[in-house]
């Protein structure tokens, strides 16, 4: 599976971005998606996943009421769009594909990323 982020850049504090994460592959509905972000000198850290059927999501404290996350699974994408962003934000997005596992939070439990997008919000 190869996994195509798009969609970062700068952005003012208070604007919105979508991004968008390209899949291959023909089993793209049975994936669940997640999308990470590390800042400088941070760690990575979980900012939103969806299940295969789209039914079931799940957000960072941090991003909760701002984010979305949405798939289209004829179009092997996943889609986080991003409102009300704030400097704290900044970080190169991935998104990233779990194949089997048991905690859709968990990095460790991915088995695909993506190249990461930047995204810069000023203040």
């Amino acid at each position: 599976v190869q996994l195509q982020a798009s969609g970062g850049g700068l952005v003012q504090a208070g604007g919105s971005l979508r991004l968008s994460c390209a899949a291959s592959g023909r089993t793209f509905s049975s994936y669940k998606m997640g999308w990470f972000r590390q800042a400088p000198g941070k760690e990575r850290e979980f900012v939103a996943a969806i299940r295969g059927d789209s039914v079931i999501t799940y957000y960072a404290d941090s991003v909760r009421g701002r984010s979305t996350i949405s798939r289209d699974n004829a179009k092997n994408t996943v889609y986080l769009q991003m409102n009300s962003l704030k400097p704290e934000d900044t970080a190169v997005y991935y998104c990233a594909a779990q194949t089997s596992g048991y905690n859709i939070r968990a990095g460790a439990e991915y088995d695909f990323w993506g190249q990461g997008t930047q995204v810069t919000v000023s203040s």
